[in-house]
């Protein structure tokens, strides 16, 4: 357990307590006014999650397998899927989506006051971050892809000295 985690088994055993504690604090104070309609919406939630959006992000994730694969695994190399490289910075921006949708597709015009933004600049400010983590998970890629294919280059340089030497 210390090696997995990094803590111990009594620290793992009270964080998981004290998670739980906090839960049923935080549920008991959400269900203390509209407890049916809080049901319903967290019964609904799940069943949107369920049925719909795991299967969803559940075939694009093995499109994007299918497509950025990576090399095939060996003994002496693990296999480091590329698939890592759209995973992340596209669940940034969907986590991004998800807390600031109600600015970023304009359905709330009281929020000016209190950011002092219009309501039009925050669809163009997550379309620029979201190409601003693609644009450096790609340039990550390139970096890694540039740093693995050293030994080759090497080797390619070696085998062309090799050739010209024995002409």
């Amino acid at each position: 357990m210390r090696v997995r985690l990094g803590i111990g088994l009594f620290r793992y055993l009270l964080l998981v307590l004290v998670s739980f504690a906090l839960a049923a604090y935080a549920g008991v104070q959400l269900l203390k006014g509209d407890a049916l309609g809080v049901a319903l919406w967290f019964v609904g939630a799940a069943l949107l999650h369920d049925l719909v959006l795991l299967p969803l992000y559940s075939v694009t994730d093995r499109a994007a397998q299918f497509l950025f694969g990576g090399r095939p695994a060996t003994p002496v190399r693990p296999r480091k899927p590329s698939v890592n490289y759209v995973r992340v910075p596209a669940f940034v921006s969907g986590l991004l989506l998800l807390v600031w949708w109600p600015l970023i597709l304009r359905q709330v015009g009281h929020y000016t006051a209190g950011t002092g933004l219009p309501a039009d600049v925050f669809l163009g400010r997550w379309l620029l971050i979201t190409a601003a983590l693609f644009a450096a998970s790609a340039a990550a890629l390139t970096v890694r892809m540039w740093l693995a294919s050293g030994p080759r280059r090497r080797a390619a340089r070696h085998q062309r000295k090799a050739r010209s030497a024995t002409k």
